[in-house]
């Protein structure tokens, strides 16, 4: 999906134009009261000239008097009242051509308060050539051109050039790309007589493409089939692309069968092939739905000013495609109109319409958008809003993936600059703190029932990580289980030592904020310490729970307004925080495991466990042995051996477990950060 503008034009917000009625003229509400009450789609203007606003309606002059007169409750509708100073409007003949007039509309002009894609690039599709003798399958970015249909749009352009090698594994298909295809169809295109002959003709004057010898392309180039049997095969990969995988599993058996009561043995398992590459696809798809369901399921998470959608593509019962689309909108629009807004743009640049589109709200005009989407598939399409069951279920999956791909997309896009800084000075008033925080220190410790304890020390300089800064530490108090008092205690002893506070390692420099992973008591624990240190330094605890910030000058714990800047900041602190220490900690648990499990067995003295270990040469090889591997060591008898091998099984069965564990504890957290200096 290309976007012409990827800057749309900011409106002068200080309103510094002039007013009609300024100037002598009719005001807007006057001019709006001549406006006919036919359906049509309006466009909001401001001093420039520039379109801010494009919108349909059924009637109207009545709907832009609900904006003249500030009767339509939508927040953004005051302020960019303030901003016009004229308008267009056209009119229609009936409601669904104001709809795809209004799409066009905003495809034109881009309008500021208008919902549209905040990426500034087109997505990939995956295309097949219709209006050639030989179609070819092609990935591209290019606008929609007329005889080529367009399957997508892909989010992820690997997964649309492996879709497209899968594919063509399948249904041996030309792609554009073939020097040889591009030269028959510029054949056929200047001798348009020859196309009912094609394959004689290319028999005689082609020449065999490399796809053709390795079995992805049909020899189209050579002659080697004729345009009828091609269609077929262009049939096959537009039923797959289009989820209807089944109808391609069911010719594909026909095939093989008439081939296999032919003799044709060599066609035959060639056949098959294409169906083990199909099948197993389809073993990697989850079967949650019965096959004849075609929907697409799209949730939205938002932020202050931008959202992104997740599109989960069901087809014939199957997921085949996710894609993420990041938004200019956010919570600063009303959540209906975010979603009708990208149901709009989305279905307008895609050919892929489903039999139902879940929502997780009720859109006012669904019946509207039904009809549209039913004459553009030609069949019936209806909006839904899913209340319960499997429907829903991936409906707040969607959801959660669209708030994972807003954060990547955040983290990419260096977006958070100006949230950071809204952020420092959010904390600066919410934590009482003399000065915005521009260096904190997050810790958090990391312990099994008290064995391999760590902990962890996270630095944030102007609001981003300072990785250079990052520290851990290993807990030396001897501890029979798990006490992160104590542990804290500790680690905030030692880094904020008088020989910590003057190594430059650590920037000669306490911080701004400090922050302890945990609530109240773990709050104590930093308190405590501090005074002991003589040391002044603010400092906060954030329990996990209800994410609230408790700080020592009250009892009552700090509540950041829920999507802030702020709270999003001391949260990716935390997080970071207990991401870098979990991963020191399973570093330390898994490599004493290693290095001890041998002395576990009876029988293995340090003699044995020498020469297994040059044997195997490392732990990895050795637990992939057998045990008839382990008994071909010199000195081990195959009592030993079996020994051994049992009880790496059951150390790797305790470690998944444990893994698992870990896994869930910290779900829903982004990447460790590995490359970092160790201490202690």
């Amino acid at each position: 999906m290309s976007v012409k503008d990827p800057a749309p034009h900011m409106p002068d917000l200080g309103g510094a134009s002039p007013r009609p009625e300024a100037l002598g003229l009719p005001s807007i509400a006057e001019q709006v009261n001549q406006v006919p009450t036919s359906p049509g789609c309006y466009l909001w203007k401001d001093g420039k000239g520039e379109v801010i606003y494009v919108g349909k309606a059924k009637n109207l002059r009545s709907r832009m008097l609900q904006y003249v007169n500030l009767t339509d409750d939508r927040a953004k509708i005051p302020l960019m009242m303030q901003v016009v100073r004229s308008f267009d409007y056209v009119v229609v003949g009936s409601e669904h051509e104001a709809l795809v007039l209004e799409r066009n509309l905003i495809e034109q002009y881009h309008p500021y308060f208008n919902v549209d894609f905040k990426d500034d690039k087109s997505y990939p599709y995956i295309a097949i050539t219709e209006s050639d003798a030989f179609p070819a399958i092609k990935y591209t970015r290019e606008r929609h051109r007329k005889g080529t249909r367009y399957f997508g749009p892909y989010t992820d352009a690997r997964a649309a050039r492996e879709t497209i090698d899968t594919l063509r594994k399948a249904v041996p298909i030309c792609i554009s790309t073939c020097a040889e295809w591009k030269r028959c169809r510029r054949y056929l295109q200047s001798h348009p007589d020859d196309v009912a002959v094609a394959n004689m003709v290319l028999a005689k004057r082609g020449r065999p493409c490399f796809d053709y010898h390795v079995g992805r392309g049909p020899g189209a180039c050579c002659g080697a089939i004729d345009t009828v049997e091609y269609a077929s095969h262009v049939r096959q990969v537009e039923n797959f692309l289009a989820g209807r995988r089944s109808q391609i599993v069911e010719e594909l058996e026909g095939q093989m069968r008439d081939a296999a009561r032919n003799l044709e043995f060599e066609r035959a398992g060639r056949i098959k092939h294409r169906l083990e590459v199909i099948n197993g696809l389809d073993d990697r798809q989850q079967v949650t739905f019965p096959s004849s369901v075609s929907l697409d399921l799209i949730g939205f998470f938002r932020e202050e000013t931008i959202s992104c959608a997740c599109v989960f593509v069901v087809r014939e019962g199957r997921t085949i495609r996710t894609s993420e689309f990041v938004l200019n909108k956010g919570m600063d629009v009303d959540e209906v109109e975010l979603e009708a807004g990208f149901l709009k743009r989305y279905y307008d640049e895609t050919s892929d319409i489903p039999a139902e589109v879940d929502l997780a709200v009720d859109l006012p005009d669904a019946e509207l958008l039904g009809e549209w989407l039913t004459q553009k598939r030609g069949r019936v399409c209806r909006i839904h809003r899913p209340q319960r069951g499997e429907k829903s279920r991936l409906l707040d999956m969607a959801a959660k993936n669209a708030h994972h791909a807003l954060n990547r997309y955040m983290v990419r896009t260096g977006y958070a600059d100006d949230r950071t800084n809204q952020a420092l000075l959010q904390l600066e008033s919410a934590l009482a703190l003399d000065a915005p925080p521009m260096r904190i220190e997050c810790f958090d410790i990391s312990t099994l029932h008290g064995a391999f304890t760590v902990a962890s020390m996270v630095v944030f300089t102007n609001g981003r990580p300072d990785k250079a800064q990052y520290r851990r530490f290993k807990i030396r108090a001897d501890l029979d289980e798990a006490n992160d008092f104590v542990s804290m205690q500790e680690v905030l002893g030692r880094r904020y030592s008088p020989e910590r506070m003057a190594d430059a390692r650590f920037a000669a420099a306490a911080p701004d904020l400090l922050v302890v992973d945990g609530g109240k008591p773990q709050l104590t624990a930093a308190m405590t310490q501090l005074e002991e240190l003589g040391l002044d330094i603010p400092v906060c605890g954030l329990a996990k729970s209800d994410e609230e910030v408790f700080v020592p000058w009250d009892d009552t714990p700090v509540v950041l307004p829920s999507g802030s800047a702020s709270l999003y900041l001391i949260k990716q602190v935390r997080d970071e925080s207990h991401r870098f220490a979990i991963t020191f900690h399973r570093e330390l648990r898994t490599k004493a495991q290693s290095v001890s499990i041998l002395d576990e067995v009876e029988g293995v003295g340090p003699k044995r466990r020498r020469a297994i270990m040059r044997h195997f040469g490392s732990m990895k090889r050795l637990r992939a042995a057998s045990v008839e591997d382990i008994a071909a060591v010199k000195g081990v008898p195959e009592s030993v051996a079996r020994d051994i091998w049992q009880t790496l099984r059951a150390w790797e069965d305790e470690a998944a477990r444990t893994q698992g564990a870990d896994r869930e504890s910290d779900a829903s957290q982004g990447p460790a950060v590995h490359d970092v200096q160790p201490e202690g």
